[in-house]
């Protein structure tokens, strides 16, 4: 976590630059206090943001499926179709003044997004298809064990022998799932369907953390600006290019000649069928838009393990909801998970207790140099 700890110090390092004769007057200590706060209150909004919209979006997603939805191309294109509703908030957001990098630089990189966003969705529709949603959340968790290499590969991510621990449980939490299979199959999945969607919800878990780390050495190394339009822009412009990507899917698979029937066939009427898949379109944006925030402000790591709290959320409500099975195996797989979760958060509060101690020393080497 210590490439966290030097971004939050680099955060605030520059905040005190330009600030330096707003807060003259001011008590150092309150001045740093104060921006720290700030800095936690951010956090925390895109927490609740990432955690909400993650819950919603996928506990809606397995109703899609679960009451006659069948298209995997539809269940994909509502995971980024939801970006209109992000439009109105980034025309109040004013531009940066800021340099910004080349335009082709950045339209690349909102070509690359939304492409790699559209492939790793598919595999999430799949993976959302095949298996039970308590079993598909489970599996998700291994997105902070892929994504620990990444960060340690793009990101300079330290292991410590926390983070370490908390890797070991995820992959542990994974294992016990794979070995349960028989419990989910006994339901009503084919072998052959469980095994597909248990690797594509890998491969997407895999995906999706090359994703965060990419996105995150994008911000550090490319776009270097320090404002919300930036992490909007950088969710709309992808999501834009993953919708139209998934557009092309649907026709070229010909799904979207059976979406008439399927809406007309769902259990729960068209109306239902509709603003399933609309809510679940905004619930996904309202995700990403806690995710990117939470890259911006810590890390892409630290992104994921926020993720995976959302563990003991989405199982418990998919067994009262749609009759998931939670059987002895699965329990103790979500139990770990949680447990490397929360060795990895332990992790960052021991770095947040020493970037506190830097700050004080700061402090107070500026008051003595001030007396003398």
């Amino acid at each position: 976590m210590a490439v966290a700890v030097q971004e939050i110090e680099l955060q605030i390092t520059a905040k005190d630059e330009i600030s330096n004769e707003a807060t003259s007057s001011t008590n150092p200590n309150q001045a740093a206090a104060t921006k720290h706060y700030r800095w936690w209150l951010r956090v925390v909004v895109y927490i609740i943001f990432l955690l909400a919209g993650q819950a919603t979006a996928t506990l809606l997603g397995g109703l899609y499926y679960d009451k006659g939805g069948n298209s995997k191309w539809m269940a994909t294109l509502v995971q980024s179709a939801g970006f209109p509703i992000l439009i109105p908030v980034l025309l109040s957001v004013p531009s940066s003044v800021t340099s910004a990098p080349p335009a082709t630089t950045v339209s690349l990189l909102y070509l690359f997004f939304g492409l790699l966003l559209t492939g790793d969705n598919l595999m999430y529709s799949y993976g959302l298809l095949y298996l039970p949603v308590s079993t598909y959340s489970l599996l998700c968790a291994t997105q902070l064990a892929f994504n620990a290499v990444f960060s340690f590969l793009f990101n300079s991510q330290k292991f410590t022998a926390l983070i370490i621990n908390s890797l070991i449980l995820l992959t542990v939490s994974a294992s016990l799932v794979a070995v349960n299979s028989d419990s989910d199959n006994s339901s009503k999945i084919p072998k052959g369907k469980y095994i597909i969607g248990f690797f594509c919800t890998l491969g997407a878990s895999a995906g999706y953390s090359l994703y965060l780390s990419l996105l995150q050495l994008s911000f550090e190394k490319v776009i270097k600006s320090e404002n919300f339009r930036v992490v909007l822009e950088m969710q709309i412009y992808p999501s834009m290019v993953a919708a139209a990507g998934s557009v092309v899917g649907l026709f070229a698979s010909s799904e979207w000649s059976e979406l008439k029937t399927e809406m007309d066939d769902y259990e729960k009427g068209s109306v239902s069928y509709i603003m399933t898949l609309l809510w679940t379109a905004i619930a996904w944006q309202i995700c990403s838009v806690g995710i990117l925030g939470l890259i911006f402000e810590v890390s892409s790591l630290f992104t994921n393990v926020i993720s995976t709290l959302g563990l003991p959320i989405v199982p418990v409500l998919a067994v009262i909801f749609f009759g998931d099975k939670m059987d002895g195996v699965k329990a103790i797989a979500l139990v770990v998970a949680v447990w490397g979760s929360v060795s990895y958060v332990y992790q960052h509060y021991l770095d947040d207790l020493k970037l506190k101690a830097k700050m004080r020393l700061l402090v107070s080497a500026n008051d003595g140099c001030d007396t003398v």
